[in-house]
């Protein structure tokens, strides 16, 4: 029986342009990679999300496919997309899988690793600095 198989690679990012901390807004953008390490053709169908932030509030994201696509991809062939979140807190974190079928209509799910959002482990920056000024 052939290998059905997507590797998923993320990279998250905290946006302080976009974000309000003193009004509880935390926008994070994140680049994911899905990879068909398997052996035959398969499409991303839909997403399954499991959003957390600190305070332990989760919120769910189940929709067809990503961005608008559903990736059709050769054994070896990645896709790329970006897509964000906004949290109440600084910190978060995301998981969840993504459900495919092969070109055989074999369906199997590709879990898609927590990772951490987190907006601590950006440095504030001086507003006189972040607006190109110096003060002598």
């Amino acid at each position: 029986m052939p290998k059905f198989q997507f590797e998923v690679s993320v990279t998250p990012q905290y946006l302080p342009e976009q974000s309000l901390p003193e009004a509880g807004v935390f926008h994070f953008v994140y680049s994911i990679i899905i990879r068909n390490s398997g052996e035959v053709p398969a499409q991303l169908i839909a997403r399954h999300w499991i959003i957390k932030d600190a305070t332990g509030l989760v919120q769910e994201v189940k929709g067809l496919g990503v961005v608008g696509h559903q990736p059709l991809l050769a054994p070896g062939e990645s896709f790329e997309y970006q897509s964000q979140c906004r949290l109440a807190t600084p910190q978060g974190s995301m998981e969840g899988s993504y459900l495919c079928i092969s070109d055989e209509a074999q369906t199997f799910d590709c879990p898609i690793p927590r990772f951490t959002l987190d907006a601590t482990q950006y440095p504030a920056q001086d507003d006189d600095l972040a607006q190109g000024r110096v003060l002598h």
